[in-house]
């Protein structure tokens, strides 16, 4: 006669259910912590570049600085893959653009003095207002190509642009 408990599974259950053992319950949850902790961490946040820019003529008015991604577009502001507007302090600005994939990259940037949110140019279409480039990439009578301004990023980048 089967002594303590007489309580008996039914028999497809007889084989699957087993008394809990804490001993197992303890090793298990220790197991799937020490498997939880040892999952390397990845980094998904990206990219960081950040961009320094000096040559404003004055502290008056605002930089507007333009990370591009793609040759289509460049150095157009509004087709843009991230724009940021910042003051300028002491005739510099500093920009960081955060969360890039690794790529190619080329930034324009323009000191927008008069804040009349656009790049003002002259008679002969010839910019008034300070300008530059990522590598600070010049052409005589148009902007540089993206292949001229084109910075590669496959880490954290710090850039400098002088704009004249």
């Amino acid at each position: 006669m089967n002594k303590g408990n007489n309580y008996r599974l039914p028999l497809g259950y007889q084989t699957f259910c087993k008394p809990v053992c804490y001993t197992d319950m303890v090793y298990s949850f220790l197991v799937w912590l020490f498997t939880l902790v040892s999952i390397p961490v990845s980094k998904t946040n990206g990219l960081t570049l950040t961009v320094n820019v000096s040559g404003f003529p004055s502290n008056a008015g605002q930089a507007y600085v333009g990370l591009f991604n793609k040759e289509k577009g460049f150095p157009e502001f509004g087709k843009q893959y991230i724009g940021k507007v910042v003051a300028i302090k002491n005739q510099k600005c500093s920009v960081q653009f955060t969360g890039l994939p690794a790529g190619k990259y080329a930034v324009a940037t323009y000191h927008d003095v008069n804040k009349n949110n656009k790049l003002d140019l002259n008679f002969f279409g010839a910019p008034t207002e300070a300008y530059g480039f990522s590598n600070n990439a010049r052409s005589m009578f148009s902007a540089p190509s993206f292949a001229e301004a084109g910075v590669s990023c496959s880490a954290n980048k710090t850039i400098s642009i002088t704009v004249y």
